[in-house]
């Protein structure tokens, strides 16, 4: 098995989450960080609450739309290379490709296939620090049962944009996550065997979806 009981629950409830962060209240003026944060999810939850998107006979359009927004808040090259810690270095430029688009695959699979899971949960921005080179924006969600949880996006400046590279529930990071399963895999693996079991991973909750 490639991810222990304990990760697909985390990123369920970050996958969700996510979607839930246009309903944060508007402070005076947004930083770019948050601005960019805030435009792309509300661009998400357009595709999603689209009547189209519930039909598979017209889906597709606004699949690719959201699957491109996902690519452009989020920065897979850099949330690869933090997941493989280290070890990063070693990998050629080939298979350092190659294990980033397989892991881009997954997330997005796994983005997708819990889209469902957004019950229009409740967002406060609660702030947001920097240290000028990065930055992490700070909400807290509130649950249907009540239950407040506090979630950080840790963004970085690239390409004239702001990129998602890291989110932490209730403290716990999704890169620390994944970096502490692959290197298990590692120490046993090569990186080609790595991103084979990724791949495998991607293509299983692919044909689910398609079920």
């Amino acid at each position: 098995m490639l991810f222990r009981t304990t990760l697909p629950r985390i990123l369920t409830l970050f996958l969700c989450l996510t979607l839930a962060l246009p309903l944060v209240s508007h402070a005076a003026q947004l930083s770019p960080a948050r601005q960019t944060l805030e435009t792309a999810t509300n661009r998400i939850l357009d595709c999603i609450k689209n009547p189209d998107y519930v039909n598979p006979a017209t889906r597709g359009p606004l699949r690719q739309q959201l699957e491109d927004e996902v690519l452009h808040i989020f920065d897979f090259s850099e949330f690869s290379a933090r997941t493989v810690g280290a070890r990063w270095r070693s990998f050629t430029p080939a298979q350092q490709k190659a294990f980033s688009d397989a892991f881009a695959d997954l997330l997005m699979n796994t983005y997708i296939s819990k889209i469902d899971g957004y019950n229009g949960e409740q967002v406060s921005y609660t702030g947001e620090v920097s240290d000028g080179k990065r930055t992490e924006v700070r909400t807290i969600v509130t649950m249907k049962d009540g239950k407040k949880v506090p979630v950080a996006y840790r963004m970085l400046p690239k390409n004239n944009s702001w990129r998602v590279y890291d989110v932490l529930i209730e403290g716990i990071s999704l890169v620390k996550n994944y970096r502490t399963q692959f290197q298990d895999i590692l120490s046993s693996a090569n990186p080609e065997e790595l991103t084979a079991r990724i791949r495998e991973k991607a293509q299983e909750m692919r044909r689910q979806e398609a079920r």
